[in-house]
């Protein structure tokens, strides 16, 4: 269940952010519809720009931590809730398994061309 959990805290971290992407772009809307009167409202337009920079750095904060997780469930590094790390560890495992049976072979061949000769 924790996995579960995890991946619906994910996903609602997600939709939070596609929702602040609708928020900047409203007030990237909001300040280009005022810019195009004659006469602006500067009070508008201030609290536009700076709810669209506040809105930016969460939004930036957010998308870093997002990518931060993909990043380490990409390379295999422990988080919680995942079973990714451990198999990856196993794969790695037999993969170097592989490598030395290979290399012993190697040995095995040679020592066996010195006795020949």
């Amino acid at each position: 269940m924790a996995t579960y959990s995890l991946a619906n805290e994910r996903l609602r971290a997600l939709e939070d952010i596609e929702r602040e992407i609708g928020a900047i772009l409203q007030n990237a809307g909001t300040v280009v519809l005022e810019l195009s009167k004659g006469k602006t409202n500067e009070r508008l337009l201030d609290r536009q720009a700076a709810a669209f920079t506040a809105s930016g750095q969460h939004l930036e904060a957010e998308l870093s931590a997002q990518i931060r997780f993909l990043t380490q469930v990409a390379t295999g590094q422990p988080h919680e809730g995942s079973s990714c790390s451990s198999r990856k560890d196993c794969q790695m495992a037999l993969r170097r398994v592989d490598y030395t049976r290979l290399k012993l072979s190697d040995v095995a061949r040679t020592c066996e061309q010195m006795l020949e000769n």
